[in-house]
């Protein structure tokens, strides 16, 4: 033990969201996350949906995972008849929207299922399969993920620690560079997380996210996709409200317009959007919901770094192009 020397971060010690059991192991990544399920499930293959992160079939493919695809209905529910042996099923909470109920009945239908829950943060775990949860998605942390499952901390000492402090500079710069001065750091970070094996988390990460105000959060968030939506539900093609409830915390608020050039718009007028994986066009027919979304879906900040003014600002942007282009 260090004592003395110059002073560290001081990170008020609120907890964890995620209690520390044998239910719930810290990881680097979500990708990591999925693939520490399947090793706790002992299966060999998996079933995945067209429209999901690339990332996470390239790092199961290179863990020797077989991967399979399946499409979804318009209710988002998987389109796959049986599995194979030995084998699990990865179902998504796209964008955060979607409540337990919508997932349990889903699960009836099949075994050693695995729920990425990166776009929801919130989401309370359900029991009898896996739940992966991306820090990074709703905190300002380098890296981490959560698996909450049966035994979830099996295997876990057998990884080796990550260490994030090198690449976390990025969230300091921001503060006071900006988001475009910082983005390269941002992206070197990335490549970082893409170029490791499945990992423990990271003591910084740990400490990070031991300091956050989960409910402030959780309540700004879910006001503002409220407001997002009262801005939007009669230009949105996407019904979003549909399996949304009380536990929703979703990660943004994906707005589904048929115009091409409205990221690329709003990115001149410093509103950085970007798209959902536009690889997926690649993979699917454009006619499909994968590829609808893949070419279509705007997400949207609802963040926790945002207000009524900042919403604002965006919708009116929004508007702005989306009525040029009727025009």
């Amino acid at each position: 033990m260090e004592i003395g020397s110059f002073l560290e971060l001081d990170i008020e010690k609120t907890g964890e969201y995620f209690p520390d059991n044998d239910y719930v192991a810290r990881l680097n990544s979500a990708r990591a996350g999925v693939y520490h399920s399947l090793q706790i499930m002992q299966c060999n293959e998996i079933y995945i949906p067209y429209y999901q992160c690339p990332t996470v079939n390239s790092f199961l493919s290179k863990k020797g995972v077989k991967i399979h695809k399946y499409f979804l209905n318009k209710a988002f529910e998987p389109q796959l008849d049986g599995q194979v042996e030995r084998s699990a099923v990865l179902l998504v909470n796209y964008f955060g929207i979607f409540s337990n109920v919508f997932f349990k009945n889903i699960l009836k239908e099949f075994q050693n299922v695995i729920i990425d829950n990166g776009p929801a943060f919130y989401n309370p775990p359900i029991e009898g399969c896996f739940n992966v949860y991306s820090a990074r998605k709703f905190f300002g942390v380098p890296d981490g993920c959560y698996v909450v499952g049966p035994n979830a901390i099996d295997l876990t000492n057998e990884y080796l620690l990550d260490y994030s402090a090198s690449t976390a500079g990025f969230l300091f710069q921001r503060y006071e560079i900006g988001c475009n001065a910082s983005y390269q750091e941002r992206m070197r970070n990335e490549e970082r997380i893409d170029n490791s094996d499945i990992l423990r988390m990271s003591y910084l990460t740990r400490a990070l996210l031991g300091g956050i105000n989960y409910q402030r959060i959780r309540d700004i968030r879910r006001k503002n996709f409220q407001y997002a939506h009262e801005q939007y539900k009669n230009v949105n093609l996407l019904d979003v409200s549909i399996n949304y409830d009380e536990t929703c915390v979703p990660m943004f608020y994906p707005l589904v317009v048929e115009n091409d050039s409205l990221v690329e718009k709003l990115a001149k007028k410093q509103i950085y959007t970007g798209r959902r994986w536009n690889s997926v066009l690649n993979e699917v027919e454009s006619e499909t919901i994968e590829g609808w979304l893949s070419r279509f879906m705007v997400p949207l900040p609802v963040d926790q770094r945002y207000g009524v003014n900042e919403l604002d600002k965006v919708c009116k942007a929004v508007l702005k192009i989306l009525q040029k282009g009727i025009d």
